[in-house]
């Protein structure tokens, strides 16, 4: 090892090391908590200047990380937040996790690794470690973050210290959280490999490490591909089942009772969230620049691209049943998050259904506990929503409740018993109703009203 390494590893195994978090969503806020809960003297940077006042002011606005969690570290002195990064000139080690979206053209949008990579080399200085944890293709830290770097003559691996490690934050999971999940690392070199692991082996139960920072990408895009296909394989399993008068949920549920060989995966109205809907047109694109056409992957997100226009087509039956079209029918969403019992919208198939619906001239509103206000610009109607009260009355309004995220705070009895018609996505109502739709199972037992 290097002097200028032995240096850093010292400082890092002291707590003497000063630990800086660029992106504070919800990756990079649990991350800094937990570093300053290891004893390092923090620092959080973000340009939204909402998060930065927040930390400081010992608040959190991720429901992971409780407020006094933030307020013990930030009390003891080993958490700040800034918005500026000339603060990156006094740290020894920078993890960047900041977003990494899709373009409309499906093709990664590097923007914010480059605008962060960018301003941390401004004030990049000989032994630094620099970590880059934001979910990409193959091939970035090597690529793109290596030689934004050096562009000052630093060298990686020689005068700084360079390494991947995937992000595995899954919101809302009361039992995985950043500590004990075990994290994977990748280093440029072998004194990066050994610095990264050092750091992440003093706030995280377990690190994996492998051979280079592209392994390391490829293993995120692995987990989350996986997840893709085999949600994509189930959901056009239910679309058969539909067909064939089977009840998919039935038969995941047989399914899983076999102890080997197989994993429980369940249909949906689509994919959602920072990852899953995304990271497999990261590993598709990248493997297209090598010649490497990845048609087991786009047949998945084709299917799981269409799920919201199968859940508008159930609605139009089941509104048709009952002798409404859809034009002109009031529907209520409920749940707008792409997962149960967290506030994060982004990526949700919520969206997706609800824009369509309103194409086809739906009167929308929609109910969500985890979300009081949805804006503008956050989904394609182009319009400022209110989630409207979860009563009997609200459901016994519209002409079709439609579960599309089953929040456990929902009533569902109170929807049975109020709304005239509902169509369930999630499972959410195991008991058949005359008046309860399903995706992904025979819906014969639904009948129409009777006239009175």
């Amino acid at each position: 090892m290097s002097s200028t390494a032995a240096q850093l590893l010292e400082r890092i195994n002291s707590r003497r090391a000063r630990v800086g978090v660029v992106g504070l969503g919800y990756v990079g806020l649990p991350l800094l908590t937990e570093f300053a809960r290891s004893g390092y003297t923090t620092v959080g940077i973000d340009l939204d200047a909402r998060k930065v006042t927040a930390i400081n002011a010992r608040q959190s606005y991720i429901p992971d990380v409780p407020s006094a969690d933030v307020a013990e570290m930030v009390n003891a002195g080993r958490m700040t937040a800034t918005s500026d990064f000339s603060v990156v000139a006094n740290l020894d080690t920078v993890n960047i996790c900041v977003p990494t979206p899709l373009r409309k053209t499906k093709d990664p949008d590097m923007s914010y690794i480059v605008s962060a990579v960018e301003a941390i080399a401004e004030h990049l200085h000989p032994g630094m470690l620099i970590v880059l944890e934001s979910t990409t293709y193959p091939g970035t830290t090597e690529e793109l973050v290596q030689p934004l770097l050096e562009r000052g003559g630093l060298r990686a691996g020689v005068d700084f210290f360079l390494a991947f490690s995937p992000e595995r934050v899954d919101p809302g999971n009361g039992v995985y959280t950043t500590r004990n999940v075990p994290k994977v690392v990748g280093g440029l070199t072998a004194d990066c490999s050994r610095l990264a692991g050092a750091l992440y082996s003093s706030a995280i139960d377990r690190v994996v490490m492998v051979n280079s920072p592209r392994v390391a990408e490829m293993v995120k895009l692995l987990e989350n591909t996986f997840r893709a296909v085999n949600i994509g394989l189930v959901n056009e399993i239910a679309l058969m089942c539909e067909k064939l008068g089977i009840d998919v949920w039935e038969v995941v549920d047989a399914a899983k009772t076999k102890p080997f060989g197989f994993m429980p995966f369940y249909p949906g109205p689509g994919l959602g969230g920072h990852c899953i809907p995304i990271d497999p047109f990261y590993l598709s694109w990248k493997a297209k620049q090598t010649g490497f056409e990845p048609r087991f992957i786009e047949l998945a997100g084709a299917v799981n691209s269409a799920m919201p226009h199968a859940v508008v087509d159930t609605i139009a039956d089941a509104l048709n049943l009952h002798k409404r079209s859809l034009n002109g029918s009031r529907v209520l969403i409920a749940g707008l998050t792409y997962k149960r019992d967290i506030d994060d919208i982004r990526e949700s198939p919520a969206l997706d259904v609800m824009s369509i619906l309103q194409g086809k001239g739906a009167k929308l509103s929609y109910v969500d506990p985890h979300v009081p206000t949805l804006a503008a610009r956050q989904w394609a109607g182009g319009y400022d929503l209110a989630s409207v009260p979860a009563t009997r009355a609200t459901f016994g309004a519209t002409d079709c409740t439609v579960i599309l995220t089953d929040h456990h705070a929902f009533d569902y009895q109170a929807m049975i018993d109020a709304s005239p018609l509902i169509v369930d996505t999630r499972n959410a109502i195991k008991q058949r109703y005359p008046h309860v739709f399903r995706i992904g199972a025979s819906n014969a037992h639904c009948e129409a009203p009777v006239a009175g």
